[in-house]
This record gives structure tokens, sequence and C-alpha cells, in this order.
């Protein structure tokens, strides 16, 4: 595993989050970090982890940010990470053992949602390939987000990665609004027919936020989860009245500004279901 594989880490004033997440990576023989001139702790964490191999890049879009990391790496699978994903015990456990299959080319993983470290039972957070070959697969914009394009066929790990964002409110909520105005403009300029179910629901504007609000509380069971459950559906209800309101300023032809969006994994809305 430590020849095979080399995880690949975007940053941006990560410094809450970097250090839970490399301490689980002690195992790589190198671990590559793109980061977009961070202006906190960030750097300083690095340096406590010889294997990490830092290249800085200004932030265009995450696409190039991530192929910018898989062309500086010489392994022949990523492990494409964000700063806020941590390998629970047991996936450690999982990749120890790891051999790939024959003609999969990458592994999608599941992922545990945590609120200020405490585990919530479900999230709309989905999988996402996050193992992958590095000759079969290539990154490619996304809306606000960006999705892997990939050459062959796939699997499962069979263990979660924890999401475990301790960001402040206030960051995370300048990123919402940023990336709301890119995922309006994608859901105004995609032609319907070419939307899925989530973005449909999401372009008539008046009924996305009640939907997610009552799915993810009753529906997802949220409302056992105690005060976290309940911050997690406050903040996903946020996020989705966030895009009805950029989408009205679309419709009306409002002016409509946003302050560039963080080169750092927040919520992306864009990867979340109804």
């Amino acid at each position: 595993m430590r020849d095979m594989i080399t995880p690949i880490i975007l940053t941006y004033n990560e410094a809450p989050n970097l250090l839970r997440t490399l301490a689980k990576l002690t195992w790589a023989r190198q671990i590559i970090i793109i980061d977009s001139f961070s202006m906190d702790e960030t750097l300083s964490i690095t340096k406590q982890f010889p294997q990490v191999k830092v290249f800085q890049r200004r932030f265009d879009q995450f696409a190039d940010q991530r192929n910018f990391g898989s062309d500086s790496c010489l392994s022949d699978w990523i492990l494409g990470l964000d700063a806020d994903y941590v390998l629970s015990p047991e996936l450690l456990i999982e990749l120890q053992n790891w051999e790939p299959e024959s003609g999969v080319a990458a592994y999608f993983s599941r992922f545990t949602y945590c609120v200020s470290g405490v585990p919530l039972r479900i999230s709309l957070y989905p999988p996402r390939p996050v193992l992958f070959r590095r000759d079969k697969c290539r990154y490619y914009r996304d809306g606000h987000s960006e999705s892997l394009k990939i050459e062959g066929r796939t699997s499962w790990l069979q263990n979660t990665i924890l999401h475990d964002d301790r960001k402040p409110f206030v960051r995370w909520l300048a990123a919402q609004d940023s990336y709301a105005l890119l995922e309006a403009n994608k859901l105004m300029q995609c032609p319907p027919r070419q939307l899925n179910l989530q973005d449909r629901i999401r372009r008539q504007t008046l009924f996305a936020p009640a939907l997610v609000f009552f799915y993810t509380l009753f529906a997802k069971g949220l409302i056992l989860d105690g005060w976290v459950g309940w911050y997690y559906v406050f903040q996903r209800t946020l996020v989705e009245l966030l895009i009805s309101l950029r989408l009205l300023e679309t419709r009306w032809g409002l002016p409509t500004t946003a302050k560039d969006h963080e080169p750092s994994e927040e919520y992306a809305p864009g990867r979340t279901s109804i």
C-alpha cells in the first residue's frame, strides 16, 4: 500500500482540519498537498509530517487543482481527499489488506458525516470515487465543483470516510453563497431535460428548501440525533434557500456578486441529493 497509493489533498486555510486528516495517513510513503497559498497555520502543520510534499498553485477551479496533483505523483493509484476527510479505523484496516481488482479503475467510498466530531446516523453527502488509477481517471468541472471521468469498471470500498469539517460557520456561509451562485448559473444554463430530479426540483425555486428540511429531519431520521441533527438540517435547508435566492436573482436579471469561493471542500451542494 505504501508504494501503490499516494494521498492527494487540496488545502486553503485548513488548519482546523488538516492535522486530524494527516494523522491517519502516516502509512503513506508520500502525501501530496496542493495548497492555494494558505494564510493560516496550514503549512506549519504539514511540516510535522516528513512524507508530505507541498505544491502551491493559485486556485482557478477544483478540477484543475486535482489534475495538477495527479500529474505531480508517480504512484499508480491516487487517494483523492479533502482536508476534512478523516479515514475511519475500519477503512485503514481495509486499505492495509487492499489489492486492486482486475479491470477496476476507481473505488467509491461512502461517508459518515460529523458535526463537531459527532457522527450523524445519515446525511445527504453522496458516495464519491476516492481511490483511482492515475492513468485511467481525470477530473472535469461540474458546476461549482468537479467530477471524475473514469475509464474502466468501478467498485466499492466497504468502510467509510469521516467528513468532519471544523472550520468556523462564517467561512462555511461565505463559501455556500459563492457555491449557490455557481449552482444557480449551472441550473439556468443547462437544458431541463439534462437535469436530474434533484436539480429539476431546485430549478422550480420554491420547493427544494422545504423538501430538504422535512426529508432530512423526518425521512432520514435526523430528529433522533439531537442538536447535531437539527444543526445539519438547518444548514442543508439554508444551502437550498441560498440557491433559490440566487436563482431568483438570475431570473429577474438582478446584479449578482459573490466573494470568490475558497478553494476548499465545504458542504458542496451539488453533491447532495434530495
